[in-house]
């Protein structure tokens, strides 16, 4: 998958918003008001990567399999956001299923009545 790519991929979720509110440099997608990917336009040492949200426990299972899937890049010491390295070892499939689970977890912790209405529409 390449950048381009990447970034259609992330609009293809269902709502998703861009926007640039830290920089120039720094696309975010958001997804109800809330980010759910980002990623910049400028390679860091050679190789873009997007920050996604993540499940805990599978967290850490990409972490152990995948040398593509690394804990987020300025998103602290934890396991809720992960970078995925698009041109690594994860097949363009799981990119896309990684990007479609970020979401998913964004509107999962929102409020039931903005879950209705996100599911709804």
């Amino acid at each position: 998958m390449n950048i381009e790519q990447l970034r259609e991929e992330c609009l293809k979720i269902k709502g998703a918003e861009e926007c640039f509110p830290f920089d120039e440099d720094t696309i975010v997608f958001k997804v109800m008001g809330k980010m759910f990917a980002f990623f910049s336009l400028t390679p860091k040492d050679g190789e873009f990567f997007v920050c996604l949200k993540c499940a805990p426990e599978r967290s850490v299972e990409l972490r152990d399999r995948y040398h593509g899937v690394t804990k987020g890049y300025y998103c602290g010491n934890n396991l809720l956001w992960n970078s995925v390295y698009i041109e690594r070892d994860l097949p363009d499939n799981l990119i896309r299923e990684l990007i479609q689970h970020s979401a998913n977890e964004v509107v999962k912790k929102l409020p039931k009545t903005k879950q209705r209405e996100y599911f709804e529409n």
